[in-house]
């Protein structure tokens, strides 16, 4: 059995988990998400824990037992808990700031850069002086999340001389050295 596919899956007070022939919708404080289940794979509720199961030991439901027991628990955690994502702009002169769902970014080029965020995506920008400009993200949809965390962070990479440019906070930037005199 996969280790990750047999894990079972507990669910919090508060959320209700309904499968509708093959389609998982998962309701919580935080938000409604939903899942289709392909190849056979089920879910079981019992007591307030769900077990995922896969009709053979072939190579695809193998990869798929794993994938779908993910992909119900990160539908859980986020309709109950919720998840964010902090990105750092580290560079001179680099700011953000918000109003409503977009977010305007300065990364250094001639002009500005201004991202539509999805509705169901809620944006802060926090700037102390002395410090970098955060951007915290957060949002019941873990998957939805990290592509717009993705896709702020691509208007500037990190670059490995100086590290300057839009990266995670925690994330560790491998340097290099520059040119030797």
């Amino acid at each position: 059995m996969s280790r990750i596919g047999k894990a079972i899956i507990e669910i919090p007070a508060g959320v209700t988990v309904t499968n509708n022939n093959g389609i998982v919708t998962v309701k919580g404080p935080k938000g409604e998400l939903t899942q289709e289940l392909t190849d056979g794979i089920s879910i079981e509720e019992k007591d307030g824990v769900i077990t995922v199961s896969r009709p053979s030991d072939s190579k695809q439901h193998k990869a798929l037992h794993g994938l779908y027991r993910a992909l119900i628990n990160n539908m859980i955690v986020g309709a109950g808990i919720g998840f964010t994502k902090q990105l750092e702009l580290v560079g001179v002169g680099y700011r953000a700031s918000h109003s409503g769902q977009k977010l305007e970014l300065a990364l250094g080029f001639s002009h500005g850069i201004v991202v539509e965020l999805p509705k169901e995506v809620a944006v802060d920008t926090l700037t102390e002086k002395g410090k970098n400009p955060i951007i915290t993200l957060s949002s019941h949809d873990k998957q939805l999340l990290g592509m717009v965390a993705a896709k702020i962070r691509s208007f500037r990479k990190p670059e490995p001389y100086k590290g300057k440019g839009v990266k995670f906070v925690g994330e560790i930037i491998r340097r290099k050295a520059g040119k030797s005199a």
